[in-house]
């Protein structure tokens, strides 16, 4: 993934939940950017639909973890993608 002047940077942070990943990114556009970066990286056939907070700009969706998709390889490929700033604090 290429750098994009263009393109800000925004904070997403992950929760492990099981089986799944819940993430949160920092407003819509965002959000919506991230999920289509994650098409094109690797194939995930589902993931739960992507919500709004009340009164805030964070939106939320959740991703299966399976056996070509780990915890560690979710993260490793979210900070590779430039714009992302994954944060330490859980979702």
């Amino acid at each position: 993934m290429r750098d994009n002047p263009m393109l800000k940077p925004f904070r997403v942070w992950i929760r492990p939940t099981g089986d799944f990943c819940q993430v949160r990114v920092d407003g819509k556009q965002n959000a919506k950017r991230l999920l289509d970066l994650l098409s094109q990286s690797f194939v995930f056939r589902t993931f739960e639909a992507m919500g709004e907070e009340d009164g805030s700009p964070f939106c939320n969706f959740q991703i299966p973890y399976n056996p070509p998709l780990s915890r560690s390889a979710f993260a490793k490929m979210l900070t590779a993608i430039p714009e992302v700033r994954l944060m330490s604090e859980s979702a």
